[in-house]
Formats: structure tokens, sequence, C-alpha cells
């Protein structure tokens, strides 16, 4: 149940507080004065599209906040957990700010949230019926949907549209490899050149980099030996050798130790770089020993790397990326070998997609077939307590395409005059009828919802719900609104005076001049004032004696 909506520089409306209560709320109010804005509002909270034409002119942002009271149902308390948003004593904040620029930002429990999550927790808060959902009666898909749900099918359609998918994807990859198969029959030849050539070149990870370094060894053999060579004659083989120096300085200074054993430690630092230079020398003598010209190597080097460099430039960068685009050519290859082995793979898949589709959309087709009985039989009782006895109201359902809703098409009929035979809605059904069919079907989709989930949405939104009726249907329709109430929250919005007196609360919305500008202002009235808005409504601008005295009598016949 929505306990307290509260609107901020949202379109005419600057600053809106309004606490709504258990029963038919009703909001009425001249044409113009914002009645739907509170209708939108309430919308934004749900999840609904938010843009930048909603912010009040001059304003940063508008705001809307709700706070609802939770019904006792373990899956929404699961929804929020899930979310890590808390409730507490048993009441929900809701709250949306859409910025000047047209971004918006949801929070719940003060916790921001996303707009998805915010359709998520909308049906277990409440269900909005606008004139819009009046012309969603003439579309067969919408049709179809009502008929689901009325008849709890949600699971069986989500099995459908599953196995619909799997079987149209099998479809899609048949057509697929039709429309491949001749392109890649032309290319066959071409990949196997390609996979023979790279093969034959026999590549392996690092090779380049390693014939490069040897390359670069061939190419300077005589400045390597000569520079090796004047190493090793300056460590070990000249006069003056660094070898030789040291064996000497390590001689007087044993000399000099047996005199004074201070200079002692020396001895200890110099012997193990003698050894050093000594190792060092003889890996120098070693290294020139392996030096040697060698042109056929140097040949063969430089033809394997021209090698790699011809293949280079067809097949990739480095011998990495050929050896991938090998692998990448031997799977084409092997697609073209094993295409009549995956075509048939497929073909039996689509069989077996095909025959578990049709057996889950005939069961789907048989429970529609029976949740449409039933709805017509509701929705005819409902007509009749709208003051439109005797309409034939008739579903039917016939053989449709397959699509991801089954292979079904559904079609509401009617015939709101005994003889006729039943038509679509929208071609014979006059606005005030349409009002009441949508009335009825609302009706009896919260019956259904209620059946499947244990309860019903606990504020049910109405938007002129009534346009295009007056008379007894008026009456009639405010007295099932007032019926509806009984165990749900209602909020509808009304410009019928004979509606207006069976609410149990209500709210007169107003537009006044406030400093120059306009602004929409939410009052709840009572007592006598609601009569005098009731008397309004009934008379216009001038409110007169007699239109008092037939307010009384409303409300009156609404308290009956």
């Amino acid at each position: 149940m929505l306990v307290e909506l509260v609107v901020e520089n949202y379109a005419v409306i600057e600053r809106v507080r309004v606490r709504f209560h258990r029963g038919l709320n009703l909001l009425t109010g001249e044409t113009g004065s914002g009645k739907s804005i509170v209708v939108d509002a309430l919308a934004l909270l749900f999840g609904g599209r938010a843009s930048a034409e909603m912010v009040r002119s001059g304003a940063e942002r508008a705001r809307i906040a709700g706070i609802f009271e939770l019904p006792a149902q373990q899956s929404v308390r699961t929804l929020l957990d899930n979310a890590g948003i808390e409730a507490e004593d048993g009441e929900l904040l809701i709250e949306r700010e859409i910025l000047a620029n047209g971004k918006s930002r949801g929070f719940a429990g003060s916790r921001p949230v996303t707009a998805a999550l915010l359709r998520e927790l909308a049906p277990y808060l409440g269900d909005i019926h606008g004139q819009h959902d009046q012309q969603l009666l003439f579309s067969p898909a919408a049709q179809l949907e009502m008929l689901d749900q009325f008849g709890a099918l949600g699971d069986l359609t989500l099995r459908t549209a599953t196995l619909y998918e799997s079987w149209r994807d099998i479809n899609n990859e048949l057509d697929e490899l039709d429309r491949n198969e001749q392109e890649k029959l032309r290319m066959a030849d071409l990949w196997n050149f390609q996979r023979r050539e790279i093969e034959a070149a026999a590549l392996n990870p690092g090779e380049e980099e390693s014939l490069l370094a040897e390359r670069q060894i061939l190419q300077n053999v005589a400045r390597l030996q000569e520079s090796a060579s004047a190493a090793y004659f300056a460590l070990y083989e000249s006069d003056t050798a660094a070898l030789g120096q040291m064996r000497l300085a390590l001689r007087r200074l044993e000399e000099l130790a047996r005199i004074d054993p201070a200079p002692g430690g020396l001895i200890e630092t110099l012997g193990p770089a003698r050894i050093a230079v000594e190792e060092a020398a003889h890996e120098l003598r070693d290294y020139l020993g392996r030096l040697e010209a060698n042109p056929a190597r140097l040949e063969e080097v430089e033809a394997r790397l021209a090698t790699i460099d011809r293949l280079r430039r067809k097949y990739g960068s480095s011998i990495p990326e050929m050896l991938a685009y090998l692998d990448e050519i031997r799977a084409h290859l092997d697609a073209v070998e094993s295409a009549g082995e995956r075509r048939a793979r497929l073909e039996a898949g689509r069989e077996r997609a095909a025959s578990e589709f049709e057996s889950e959309a005939g069961r789907l087709s048989t429970r529609r077939a029976e949740a449409a009985g039933k709805l017509e039989r509701k929705v005819e009782d409902e007509l009749a307590g709208l003051a439109m006895e005797g309409t034939i109201f008739h579903i039917t359902l016939s053989p449709a395409a397959w699509s991801s809703t089954g292979m079904d098409a559904a079609a509401f009929l009617v015939s709101p005059n005994r003889g006729e035979e039943p038509k679509p809605i929208e071609k014979i059904a006059s606005g005030g009828e349409i009002s009441r069919i949508a009335l009825a079907l609302k009706t009896c989709l919260a019956s259904g919802s209620r059946q499947a989930r244990g309860t019903v949405p606990r504020t049910l939104v109405f938007d002129e719900v009534d346009a295009g009726i007056g008379g007894r249907a008026s009456e009639t329709v405010g007295r099932r609104l007032k019926a509806l109430a009984a165990g749900s929250q209602v909020l509808c919005v009304t410009h019928l005076p004979q509606i207006a007196g069976f609410g149990d609360h209500h709210y007169s919305v107003e537009k006044r001049d406030v400093d120059g500008r306009t602004v929409a202002q939410i009052e709840e009235v009572r007592g006598e004032a609601r009569t005098r808005e009731i008397g309004r409504m009934l008379s216009g601008q001038t409110l007169t004696t007699e239109a008092l005295r037939q307010a009384e009598q409303l409300l009156r016949l609404g308290a009956e």
C-alpha cells in the first residue's frame, strides 16, 4: 500500500506531500490541473522511463519519493535481501531523482538501485492502468499476454520461449552453413596451399631471435677474434699481463707479511681476485677456440631468415602469429571436411528441438484455451456489474507462426448488443464501453494474480478509466471501484462526480499562481470542502445550490 507520496520540481508541481489511505482514494480537479501528473510520478517509482522534460523549468532536478507498506510475501523479502535493501517496520522508501540533463537515479531503502530493480519490485507494490493501457486492448500481442497473466502461465510461457529460441538458433546455424558452404569450398584450395607452405617451414617459437643472434656472430667473427685475443693477451700472455702482475704482487705481500703481519688482510683480498682473473682468461681461451669463420653456416642462417621473412609478410608479423594462423586454417579445413557431419547433427538437433517446442507449445495452447473460457465468463460477470448486461466477451485462439510466445494468436471479441456477432473491440465498442471493458479485464487480471501469487498488488491505480462514460454507467463503475477497493488500496483519477461520490478519501488537484508561476497543489478534502468539490464537478465554475444538493445526494449514495 502507498502510505505517502512526495513530489518536488516535477512538471508544474513545485512540492507536494500527500498521505494516502486504504480503500478508494480519488483525485479530482479541472482538466489540465495536474491530476495525471501524480500518476506519472508514481510510475517513475515503479521503474518508468525518465526524461529531462519532466524537470520543472529552472530546477536542477526533480524528486519523487514514496513510502510503501510491504506485502507479507517471502518473494518480495527475498528480492530485497538479495539487493541488500532493508525495510524498516514493514515499510520501504523508494526515491527517484531526475537531473536536468535527463539522467536519473533510483533509491530503495536509501540504497542506490537500478530502474530494472524498481520494475522487479513494482508488481509487489502496485499496478497502474491508464488510458494508454486501453489502446493495448487492441494489440493481439498484449491480449495474449493478458490471457497468460490471468491463467498464471508464466513458467509454461518461459519454457516455451526457451525451446523456441533453441530451435531458432539451430535454424540460423543451418542457414549460415548453407550460405558459407560454397565460399568455404572455393577457399579450401587456398587454405590447403597455405597450410602446406607453413607446415613445410617447420617453424618454432623463438627460432628467429636465435638465428638473428647467430648471424650477428657469424658476420663478425674476425672482429670477435681480434677483441677476444687482445683481452686474453692482456690478462694472461703478455709480459705485463694482469695475471702475472697479480702473482708478483702476492709474492711481495707474502714477503712483507713475514716481517709485518699487518698487511696480511690484503693477501686474502687479492687471492680470490687472482683466481677470478685466471678463470676469465681460461674462458676467453675456450671462447677463442670456438670462434671459427663458417661461410656455409652463415648462408644457411641467411636462407632460413629469408624464409621466415617471406612467410611473415603473408601470414603474420611473428612466428607465434604465423602458427596461430596455421591453427585457424586447419580449423577451416576441418570445418569443410566435417560440414556434412555437422549438417546431419544440426538437422537431427532441429528435429528434436521442433518436437520439444511443439509438445510444450501444445500444452501451452491447451492451458490457454482453459484460461480463455474462464476469463470470458469472469469478464462477462464483471461487465454485467458495470451496466453492460448481456455483453458477450469471446476470446479466439487461432494457429500462428512459431514464435517465442508459442503457436497461438489471441483475439478479444465483444458484442455489447444482443443479436450482434462478436467483433474486435476497437471495431464495435464505444469509448465508454472500452473503458468499462478495460476495468473489467483489470479486475479479472488482479484476481488471476491473486490466485497465482496469493495476493493482489497492494495499490491499484486507474488514470481516467471512466473516460467516455456517463449516466448510470458511471455509477456502476464507481460501485465497482468501491468493491475493488475493499480488498486493495485503489487510487483513481476521475472527472465524474458520480464516481467521486464513492470515494473513501478525496483529493483535490488545483493549479494556482504563486509568485508569477503556475503551481499544482494537492489537498485532501473532507466534509463541506468535499461537497463543494463534487458540486464544482457538477456545475462548473459557478457553484449553485442545486449542485451542492446533488453533491450531498451523491455522497449519501456512495456511503450506502
